[in-house]
């Protein structure tokens, strides 16, 4: 795990304090959409289809700080849609790297070059590319060509001006262990970028292409492999040793996704970014007037292939911070991967 060690410490305190002040539920990171519009269609995404009306509609920036700061959480996530058409999208950045929150701006990257100069590099700021495959896989994925080029090319000019860059990169069943493999080569050993998120494909309801998510034992079977000669430790990867193992099937976990709440434009989404059973206007409501007993795997039909890291990796967070011995590993990773 490639995590900064001062976003480590952080998240750590943070979680210390949850349980000094005995809460059970709370936010570890929010996932912000202050639109829905993109400029790509992405076949596995749903966002898109939503009304034009809706599509038209940016989030004020006080809105988006304010939510934030109402939850608490000390990371923030802002995605979309495309975070880069917001056109106050660097004044959110700027607000709320201001109040020390972490925050990972999610983008195709096809506007990254262009909007670039009106942000300004900070530990506490990272840009997070999506990423899904290397050229042909990746372009396919996203219905235009190019756009792996594109991204490549602003993860390279965002690196020379002092950003921090992520990759996200989502896996179908089209994938192999050995297209993981080269993705995430490419990724860590020739792009270097500081650290990569990798999840299994879920099935949106609206997305277009229905065929193509991962059940449970694909993606364990998937990630095993490609973990397997050392690859899981080689690589830069943005998740806790846990997450990893749930992903191959070393363990399972509950979903807890009360902590990594989405806010959109309609609200507090319930239950998750994937899911949507309505809105509320507060994380309070949200946390208390949710039934999260009837969500996840075994509860939920609409759970059962769901292995992605909004409902699992802060259970396994919360696994880790519960454990000493986990707590050493993932310390020890940590260490190692700032490192390198």
């Amino acid at each position: 795990m490639a995590m900064p060690l001062r976003q480590s410490i952080k998240v750590a305190t943070y979680l210390a304090e949850q349980k000094l002040r005995r809460r059970d539920k709370f936010p570890l990171i929010v996932e912000l959409e202050p639109l829905f519009a993109c400029n790509l269609k992405c076949e596995g995404c749903g966002k898109i289809q939503h009304p034009a009306g809706v599509l038209k509609q940016r989030m004020p920036v006080a809105q988006a700080v304010g939510a934030v700061m109402e939850s608490g959480a000390p990371m923030v996530s802002i995605a979309g849609g495309e975070p880069l058409m917001h056109p106050q999208i660097d004044e959110i950045v700027r607000q709320l790297v201001a109040k020390r929150k972490y925050v990972f701006l999610c983008t195709n990257a096809m506007l990254l070059r262009k909007k670039m100069d009106t942000f300004t590099p900070s530990p506490y700021f990272a840009f997070a590319v999506h990423i899904d495959g290397l050229r042909e896989r990746h372009d396919e994925s996203v219905a235009k060509e190019g756009v792996f080029d594109e991204a490549v090319e602003a993860i390279k000019e965002a690196k020379r001006r002092g950003f921090r860059v992520t990759t996200n990169s989502t896996f179908f069943n089209t994938d192999t262990p050995q297209t993981v493999i080269e993705v995430l080569n490419f990724l860590n050993d020739d792009l270097q970028v500081d650290e990569m998120m990798i999840s299994p494909a879920y099935a949106y309801e609206k997305a277009p292409d229905q065929e193509h998510f991962l059940g449970v034992e694909q993606t364990r079977e998937l990630f095993k492999k490609a973990f397997s000669g050392g690859n899981r430790r080689r690589w830069r990867l943005n998740h806790s040793p846990l997450f990893l193992d749930f992903l191959e099937g070393k363990v399972d976990f509950p979903c807890t996704a009360w902590a990594i709440p989405n806010y959109s434009l309609f609200g507090w989404q319930r239950p998750c970014y994937l899911m949507s059973d309505g809105y509320v206007p507060t994380y309070r409501e949200l946390v208390e007037d949710t039934d999260w007993d009837k969500y996840g795997r075994g509860k939920d039909p609409r759970c059962a292939n769901c292995m992605a890291h909004c409902g699992y990796e802060p259970t396994a967070v919360l696994a880790t911070m519960g454990s000493l011995k986990e707590s050493l590993r993932a310390l020890r990773e940590t260490v190692s991967g700032n490192r390198e």
